[in-house]
């Protein structure tokens, strides 16, 4: 790994480094895919009052392929990456972009057709919990690692219960931490499981099912009383109670022929919002009642469809990207799934959301990321800020001085 810090103009990076210090980037927390709640919620970011005219380039550093989430915690961050055949993690400080450990391992992949430009990975976002990193690799393998050390502390061999361990275009069901429980999906496009391990030795705590799985994640939700995983897989999705494995509910969503199950649904009021490629928009209840769990459907909206962008709810409404028209993004309401407006066409290929109190961020794979508001009213756009040459597929992580993004090969910090 080499570390470099490219400044757009050395006056311009030395006040940015003299702005950053470790006692603001130890505050910030954000341990995995969607952030502490998988919900795309920042709420201790303060907006400005007058976003700047530009970002100051902080630090990058050259890190390798992929498109996982960053994680940051501690005053330090970590980024799941490859290099080549391998796979590799890295520690870095936050403030500084210094190294302090990396950890690389074999991870031989073949790609499937119509996936090249989209590299072999890794796809999965890892997540930090207690003091370790947990990553999926590209080939369906889940592993520990202490995250001040890097000292490998297992490795699950679930996957290796089937045939093909990984979907056609390789994992990127991103793991999520639930107490002394690590949850994630193993398995191919045909046959799977979803599964619970301890997070401190890696056994099985229980698993649910034998579906495939698919390029959607988990998330976790309070729903009567309950603690669920909310999970799509390759043929519906489910309610899956947290601490026993056991299924509460389900409503099938099948992948079908080329379109299929990517994005993270959204659990907003209740409600699970939930899109899929060429088949729009639904608002799904799940509801329990003497004992016995139904999902109504509220609504369908079939005038916009998520493709691989997961939508995300700020102030009370959903904002996401249709794949229709090359590309749109959109604000609906998710009480009746109305659509309250529509941006301009032709934005991109994949949107990667984050929401703080009044504002969206929508960071598009062009490496662009705009600042709208957060109303139904109409689309306002706020800011717009070049962060990634060359485009990036990886969720930016917003801190609360500035923004983490990684393009194709760097992982850089920005600083508002």
């Amino acid at each position: 790994m080499s570390h470099t810090i490219i400044p757009t103009g050395l006056i311009f990076t030395f006040i940015a480094l003299l702005a950053w210090n470790h006692a603001s980037a130890a505050e910030d927390y954000w341990p995995g895919w969607l952030g502490p709640k998988r919900d795309g919620r920042v709420s201790d970011f303060q907006p400005p009052k007058k976003w700047p005219a530009k970002l100051s380039e902080v630090w990058k550093v050259k890190v390798g392929a992929g498109y996982g989430s960053p994680l940051v915690a501690k005053g330090y961050v970590w980024q799941h990456a490859r290099e080549g055949e391998d796979e590799i993690i890295h520690c870095l400080d936050l403030a500084t972009g210094k190294a302090q450990w990396s950890r690389r391992y074999p991870t031989p992949f073949k790609m499937g057709g119509g996936a090249d430009r989209h590299g072999k990975g890794p796809k999965s976002s890892p997540v930090y919990a207690d003091g370790r990193v947990f990553v999926m690799s590209i080939t369906g393998t889940l592993s520990a690692w202490d995250a001040a050390t890097g000292k490998a502390l297992w490795k699950s061999s679930l996957g290796k219960r089937f045939k093909v361990p990984h979907p056609y275009w390789g994992s990127s069901n991103s793991p999520i931490v639930d107490g002394n429980r690590i949850i994630a999906h193993f398995g191919n496009d045909e046959k799977g499981v979803l599964a619970a391990l301890d997070v401190e030795t890696g056994k099985e705590v229980w698993t649910q099912g034998n579906d495939g799985t698919c390029y959607s994640s988990p998330l976790l939700a309070d729903h009567y009383g309950i603690r669920q995983v909310i999970e799509w897989n390759h043929r519906a999705i489910v309610g899956v109670e947290s601490k026993t494995g056991r299924l509460l509910w389900e409503y099938p969503f099948p992948h079908k022929t080329h379109n299929q199950n990517m994005p993270t649904p959204t659990f907003h009021d209740g409600q699970i919002l939930v899109g899929g490629e060429n088949r729009g928009i639904h608002g799904l209840s799940p509801k329990l009642k003497d004992g016995k769990w139904t999902v109504q459907k509220n609504w369908s909206q079939m005038e916009v469809a998520l493709d691989m962008s997961s939508a995300i709810v700020a102030d009370g409404l959903l904002f996401g990207m249709s794949h229709y028209k090359s590309g749109k993004l959109f604000c609906l309401d998710p009480k009746d799934g109305e659509i309250l407006w529509s941006g301009p066409p032709r934005v991109g290929n994949n949107v990667a959301f984050l929401s703080v109190p009044g504002y969206v961020l929508a960071l598009i794979n062009t490496g662009e990321v705009r600042v709208i508001k957060a109303t139904g009213q109409r689309y306002e756009q706020v800011a717009s800020y070049r962060v990634a040459d060359g485009g990036t597929w990886a969720p930016p992580v917003l801190l609360q001085r500035g923004i983490l993004v990684k393009d194709r090969e760097h992982l850089a910090l920005w600083a508002f």
